[in-house]
Order: C-alpha cells, then sequence, then structure tokens
C-alpha cells in the first residue's frame, strides 16, 4: 500500500472534522475571524518583512495600504454583517404549492482550497480565507512559492492560532500545486494566470470540485477625447506602477483618441517623476519579484521593437540614482517604466497580459472603435474609462463586457467591499469579495415546508376532468 501524502492527511483531518461538524454556529465563526484579526495584528510587521524579502524591494507602506488594510476592512465588514449573512432567505411561494413556505438556508460547503499568487502575497492569500471562514468552511491555503518568505511566515502565525483542522498553510513548489488542485475540495480557488487557471480547473474536474477562478487578461483604459489629460495621467500611472505594474487589475494598455499622443506621453512622464522621483534607488518602487519575469518583460519590448514598435523608457532621474548598498541584484529587477508605441495585435505585447511596468498606447478615431478593440479580444478581468460625457461613459458600460469597471480613476473597484470582485470568460468566474464571496464559499439549501393539507393532491393522478379544470385555472393564475 502507498502512504499517505503529509497533504492528504491534512487534507483528511478538515474533511473529517467538517463532516462531523456540519453545523458552524455565528459566535464560533466569529471566533475564527478574531483570530485572524489578532494574527495580523501580532505579526502584522513579520508578515510585511516577509514580503519585502520575496521582492527584494518593496516598500512596507505599499504591503500596509495594498495588503493589511483591504484585509482589516474585510474583517471589519464581515464581523458586522455575518449574522445576516447567514440568516435564511424567506421567498415566496407560487399558488399551486399553497400552504407550503419556503426559504434558502445557507450551509458550510465544508473544506475550501486557496491557491494563492505572490504579487499581493497576503491579501490574496488571506482575504478568500476570511470568507471562508465567514461562511463556515475549513480552510487550506497554498502560497506562491515565488514568495516564500512570506509561505513561511504565514505558515508559522496560522499554525500559532488555528488547529490544523480549521486553517492550515501547506508550502511547496509548483508540483505540490499540482497535487494540491486535485484534492477533493468542496470549494477551490485559485488566482494567477490563464494558463495556469486552466490546469487548475482541468485538476479539479476530476472530482467534479466547484471552483473560483480569479485570473487576469489585458485589461484596457479608455482615455476620452474630454478627459483631464493630467489628472487622468496620473491615476493611470499609479495604477499602471504600483507594485511595479505586477498587479493583476493594472491598466494593460491605454486607448488613447488620436492627435493627443503628445499630450499624453508629456503627462504620463510628469506623472511618473511625481509619483517616483526616481525609479532605480527608490525604495517606494518595488522590484520585479524574480529575474526570471524581469526576462519575459525585456523580451517583451525587443519583439515589440523588432516588428517596428516605439519603446520610450522613462527615467526621471536620468540615470544619475544608484542603488542603496546591500541591495543587491533587486535594485537590478527595479524597471524603469515605459511606453509603447506604433503596437500591432501581432506582437505578443499586445496578445498576454504584461504584469510589469510596460504600457501600450493604442490611438482610435472614434469611440466605436476602441469599443471594437477591446471586443475583439478576450474579456479583461478590469476595464478603466476617463471621460467627462456620461452618454459615452454608459455606451462603453453596455457595449463592453469585464469582470469589472472603475471611472474616472483605476484600481478602486476591487478595493469596494460591497462590490464582488471576479473575472469572466478569459480573465475567470466566479466572484468574493463581501455577501457575493460568502455565497460563493456557502451551499443555499432550498428548503420547501408543507402542511397537512396540500393544493398539490388536487394533481394527482388518476387525471381526468377535475384534473382539467385545475389545470385551465392554473393557467390562468401562473
Amino acid at each position: 500500500m502507498n502512504p499517505v501524502s503529509p497533504l492528504q492527511q491534512a487534507f483528511d483531518l478538515q474533511y473529517l472534522a467538517s463532516r462531523q461538524h456540519l453545523e458552524v454556529p455565528a459566535m464560533l465563526r466569529k471566533e475564527r475571524l478574531l483570530r485572524v484579526q489578532r494574527m495580523l495584528d501580532e505579526h502584522g510587521p513579520v508578515l510585511t518583512a516577509a514580503v519585502q524579502a520575496d521582492f527584494g524591494i518593496r516598500s512596507p507602506q505599499l504591503t500596509e495600504f495594498a495588503d493589511l488594510l483591504v484585509l482589516r476592512s474585510q474583517l471589519k465588514q464581515a464581523l458586522r454583517r455575518l449574522e445576516r449573512w447567514m440568516r435564511p432567505r424567506h421567498v415566496w411561494t407560487p399558488l399551486h404549492l399553497l400552504p407550503a413556505r419556503a426559504r434558502i438556508e445557507r450551509q458550510p460547503l465544508g473544506v475550501v482550497g486557496i491557491i494563492a499568487p505572490w504579487n499581493y502575497p497576503l491579501q490574496l492569500s488571506l482575504g478568500p480565507a476570511i470568507t471562508a471562514l465567514a461562511a463556515g468552511n475549513r480552510v487550506m491555503l497554498k502560497p506562491s512559492e515565488l514568495a516564500p518568505h512570506t509561505a513561511a511566515q504565514l505558515a508559522a502565525a496560522v499554525e500559532q492560532y488555528f488547529a490544523p483542522d480549521e486553517f492550515c498553510v501547506v508550502q511547496g513548489d509548483s508540483y505540490l500545486s499540482s497535487q494540491f488542485a486535485g484534492l477533493h475540495f468542496d470549494h477551490l480557488m485559485f488566482t494567477g494566470s490563464t494558463a495556469v487557471g486552466r490546469r487548475v480547473a482541468q485538476a479539479a474536474a476530476v472530482h467534479l470540485t466547484p471552483t473560483t477562478l480569479e485570473l487576469g487578461g489585458k485589461s484596457p483604459c479608455i482615455l476620452a477625447s474630454d478627459c483631464d489629460m493630467a489628472q487622468a495621467a496620473l491615476r493611470v500611472a499609479h495604477g499602471k506602477l504600483l507594485n511595479a505594474g505586477q498587479t493583476c487589475i493594472a491598466p494593460d494598455y491605454v486607448l488613447l483618441p488620436r492627435g493627443q499622443e503628445a499630450a499624453f506621453e508629456q503627462a504620463y512622464r510628469q506623472a511618473v517623476a511625481q509619483l517616483f522621483p526616481r525609479i532605480v534607488g527608490n525604495p517606494d518602487y518595488a522590484s520585479i519579484i524574480h529575474q526570471r519575469h524581469l526576462v519575459r518583460l525585456r523580451n517583451l519590448l525587443q519583439q515589440a521593437q523588432s516588428l517596428g514598435a516605439q519603446v520610450q523608457v522613462i527615467d526621471p532621474a536620468q540615470g544619475q540614482q544608484a542603488a542603496a548598498p546591500g541591495w543587491g541584484d533587486a535594485a537590478q529587477r527595479q524597471m524603469l517604466p515605459t511606453l509603447v508605441w506604433n503596437v500591432q495585435p501581432t506582437m505578443t505585447l499586445m496578445q498576454e497580459e504584461i504584469f510589469g511596468p510596460i504600457l501600450p498606447v493604442v490611438p482610435y478615431d472614434r469611440l466605436d472603435d476602441a469599443i471594437a478593440a477591446i471586443n475583439a479580444g478576450p474579456r479583461p478581468l478590469a476595464l478603466y474609462w476617463f471621460g467627462k460625457d456620461e452618454k459615452a461613459r454608459d455606451t462603453v458600460l453596455r457595449r463592453t463586457v469585464s469582470g469589472g469597471v472603475t471611472v474616472n480613476d483605476t484600481l478602486l473597484h476591487v478595493a469596494h467591499d460591497n462590490l464582488p470582485f471576479g473575472g469572466v470568460g478569459d480573465s475567470g468566474w466566479g466572484a468574493y469579495h463581501g455577501e457575493q464571496g460568502f455565497l460563493r464559499f456557502s451551499h443555499q439549501k432550498a428548503v420547501c415546508l408543507q402542511g397537512r393539507w396540500s393544493a398539490v393532491q388536487w394533481l394527482y393522478p388518476p387525471y381526468g376532468a377535475r384534473f382539467d379544470k385545475i389545470m385551465a385555472l392554473l393557467r390562468r393564475w401562473v
């Protein structure tokens, strides 16, 4: 007999516990959420330092803002609204089923698996876990192997606050991730690339495990001719360069009214200089996570140039700033922001999600052309619109499909706790955050309660004249 692997043992422990304790009261759920809150309060600095160690250069303030603040907001909302989310929903009963009553009960699914990415390794690990715990589930978390320091600290912190049959963290490489995806979870959530998401979905399908896939794609940013160019450029630059572009909802490319190329270039350069007076040696500007990813980004630029693209590198300090001593190769991975012009659809740059500080700019003549360009590709995770014309804005909203939208800014919809966050098509399926996430990780059980007397009995066989008369009446009322 083959020995049971530690991964399988960890899953079996949670699976058995979930089946033995089907009812998870609100008090226990809140207590678990409060443990997560205490974990963040007590281990926040250590976790932040681990994220910085994984990137080489990443501002602790960025982690506090983009990871920990988001998690604290999610915890606050879940603790405040949990009992309301758990409450059974009574629904209207149709005439022919009277006097029955009906309701929908929200139950835990059981064991939820989470495969998290490296780019926001705290938010995208613990955020889904918070939602799954609020829904009464057990949680197994697999952090990214590209953020090993964060994974190790998460594992130690979770082990301190949770029993392994409640919440555990497993560490390992991509091979372990594939084994993890093949476990018989009650629900599996994956955040990462579309290519890996396909493999995760295939592994989960063996057990008919339902999945939530939070993927990526090429999120467009449309600038209208009436937008405030300076303001738009600053907000686009912030969304693009946050975490050095390593954000799944970062603006991937800009659709710009033809004739405004020079104005946008100047405004974008000024915006970059305002946000990051220097790039190399700036502790506020994150490094690319790994040399392999940096090589990929450089190859994208080289291939685009070979096909006729114009590449404009933006260095506000003009090479006059050096990295601090001891930063090693992390400073070499601080990739300069780059604009790319004269791009073509055949370029890899315009076919793959960029996930770095490279911003292609695509001129358009009419709004219809911009919409057609978006609809010609896979449906994106996010879409951004900058302009003052509400009619044009609503046209874009009606005629495009994306996971989410922010108007006259970037990224904000993902930070709104009352909005569902998720993709559509190639950018993923299933949404979480807030009550939508609670429902995603819950089973909505239909319950119909019939009384001693039932109108349905009139429709029992044998069928005859009485049946026909009743059906004639029902056809008029239903």
